[in-house]
């Protein structure tokens, strides 16, 4: 007998890099009514990090895919959404009543509406089948970073996209804003996403009262309450899908713009703190808006046993936060960039003078990134 009898609903997490996706899964997971959740995390990059760092708790099923989820050819979320199913049939796992997909940060939300959205997309066989009957869209939530918020949607299109596409938007790091300045710009960025998108409900992640579950609750998603620029915006991509220009690389359209670059630099020795610290402020001074999201763990010398989460957005380098232990066997120095022109090459030379100490490669990485040489004192 079948083991999932009705369809199961779907929340899609988004917001741009930075804007606290992770974070907030991760406390709502805490919660008892997340135990019985399915997560996907999608990450744009060779090294995944955010599934080391969201902790799954018990009765929890994740399945991580690195890459970029909306811009695979084929049906790779409806892929994925299949080996949840046969996953729960086979008896691997126990039911779940939800599935949350949280997005990389860069992701278009048109290419995964249309998966998700009966009808939307032609089926590409048996399996995509299974999952239209099993699996239904049942909200999108996007965050957005009043810190760098208003920045980002001018600079970027896929910032913009995910708010049009959301019924739920959450106001994050609302708590850092102490001064009555702060929170009049709070107000504008807030009255700038009623604009762009006037049907979704907005909420403030730290105010009073706010309900955390509610943001999860399956609803029905109707992407033409949204408006004439999500309703086009489906259609551009069955557009560019039905033509076969869905795909990153050669032979297809990319939905990223091509300034954008994604690396990770390595270590299996530990940072002395000062070094770290130091590389740290001479990278988000020299490279500011440039420097998209920097997330990882490090070691220090003082305590390598308990590593050190790190995150950066543009110019903004929020305080570390220790771990207890390594979250997996993989005790490595592992930090992802996500840059926007900005090259691989001088960052990981000031990465490697930093961590071995060489003074002339930090004078030479200082100029490649815009620096310009350190001043020196008169004897």
């Amino acid at each position: 007998m079948p083991k999932i009898t009705q369809k199961i609903p779907v929340i899609v997490l988004t917001g741009f890099l930075g804007s606290g996706k992770s974070t907030l899964l991760q406390e709502l997971l805490a919660r008892e009514n997340g135990q019985d959740t399915a997560v996907i995390i999608n990450e744009f990059g060779e090294v995944p990090i955010d599934h080391d760092l969201v902790r799954v708790g018990r009765g929890e099923l994740m399945r991580t895919s690195t890459g970029c989820l909306c811009c695979t050819a084929g049906s790779d979320v409806r892929g994925t959404l299949y080996e949840l199913y046969e996953a729960v049939e086979s008896g691997d796992v126990a039911p779940f009543s939800r599935v949350i997909i949280e997005t990389t940060g860069l992701a278009d939300p048109a290419p995964l509406v249309n998966q998700l959205v009966a009808g939307a997309m032609p089926a590409m066989g048996l399996r995509d089948h299974v999952v239209a009957r099993h699996f239904v869209l049942a909200g999108v939530v996007t965050t957005v970073d009043i810190i760098t918020g208003e920045i980002t949607l001018e600079n970027h299109f896929e910032a913009a996209k995910q708010v049009a596409f959301a019924d739920r938007i959450v106001l994050t790091k609302t708590d850092l804003a102490q001064d009555p300045a702060s929170k009049r710009d709070i107000d504008l960025l807030a009255e700038g996403l009623r604009q762009l998108n006037p049907a979704a409900e907005l909420t403030d992640r730290h105010g009073e009262g706010v309900d955390l579950d509610s943001l999860f609750v399956p609803r029905n998603y109707q992407p033409a309450s949204l408006g004439e620029d999500v309703l086009g915006w489906l259609a551009m991509d069955q557009a560019v899908s039905a033509e076969g220009g869905h795909a990153h690389g050669k032979g297809g359209l990319s939905r990223h713009a091509a300034r954008v670059n994604s690396f990770v630099l390595t270590s299996d020795a530990p940072f002395a703190e000062a070094n770290y610290k130091r590389f740290m402020d001479v990278l988000v001074k020299a490279a500011g808006p440039r420097l998209l999201r920097v997330k990882g763990l490090i070691a220090l010398e003082d305590a390598p046993d308990k590593p050190l989460v790190i995150h950066a957005v543009q110019h903004a380098v929020f305080p570390a936060v220790q771990l207890e232990a390594w979250p997996s066997e993989d005790r490595r120095g592992r930090l992802v960039f996500i840059t926007d022109e900005l090259e691989e090459k001088p960052v990981r030379e000031l990465f490697e003078a930093v961590l071995i100490g060489r003074p002339s490669a930090m004078e030479r990485l200082r100029n490649a990134i815009g620096l310009g040489p350190k001043p020196t004192r008169d004897a």
